[in-house]
């Protein structure tokens, strides 16, 4: 089950594993804390956008109590990889992944079938950044196979009444999320700054949206990853499990 450039990965809740690439992206933190940030929202259906590996719907799983959770991928490789991780995991029952291009979603889903979209995208404008020479790394941290508005206005097509959109990306580019996400009748109610460290600039922001919600806007307390001596703080350490 895990190929020669692969690796198993344990996860550190529950026995969840990841099967990973050796050289390619493999997920990070913003991820982790995005499965966090979203857990609590009462989901039916959840889809994750740009599900690489499929952690996010993996974690989701694990912390959430939805019943049926779909993550999609367009690299077919990843696609593949990430199917034997939902074996792996036991997750066939519950967990479904499928190879597609979200700027075609509705070819794959039909309108409005979930009642949470998320997504870590990638975050960098197409052209901007350096290049990676491992292209799976690439379209993961550039906006090559979808921009930013594709994300929003394919996660707005699939959004039931009441549906929340919840995304991780960096602080650089929240005058954006938030434009686009009211140009698609997301209403942002909920945002939350994370910082390396106290006292230090963001590095990510987690928002979560509503579909046609009304206008009000709630800032969530910072979330601090580590403390001075660069020990992970109490809260990190709790959304992984290490409490």
């Amino acid at each position: 089950m895990i190929k020669a450039d692969e690796t198993l990965e344990e996860l550190g809740i529950g026995s969840l594993v990841l099967i990973q690439k050796k050289n390619g992206f493999r997920f990070g933190t913003d991820a982790v804390l995005l499965a966090d940030f979203a857990k609590d929202i009462h989901s039916k259906c959840t889809l994750d956008l740009c599900t690489g590996s499929g952690i996010v719907p993996i974690l989701l799983s694990q912390k959430s109590n939805a019943e049926r959770i779909v993550g999609l991928e367009i690299q077919e490789d990843i696609y593949e990889m990430s199917c034997r991780s939902i074996e792996k995991n036991l997750l066939n029952s519950r967990v479904e992944l499928v190879c597609g291009d979200l700027k075609n979603i509705t070819s794959h889903f039909p309108k409005r079938s979930f009642n949470l979209v998320t997504c870590n995208p990638p975050y960098m404008k197409c052209g901007s950044g350096i290049k990676c020479d491992d292209f799976s790394k690439h379209i993961a941290r550039h906006e090559i196979a979808c921009t930013l508005e594709d994300v929003i206005k394919a996660a707005e097509a699939m959004l039931c009444v009441g549906g929340h959109f919840c995304m991780v990306h960096r602080p650089s580019r929240l005058a954006d999320i938030m434009e686009l996400m009211r140009k698609y009748s997301i209403e942002p109610k909920r945002l939350r700054l994370v910082l390396p460290k106290a006292g230090k600039e963001p590095t990510l922001i987690l928002i979560d949206g509503l579909w046609h919600g009304g206008s009000e806007l709630k800032i969530l307390p910072p979330l601090v990853l580590y403390n001075e001596d660069g020990s992970e703080t109490d809260e990190l350490k709790a959304i992984y499990g290490r409490s």
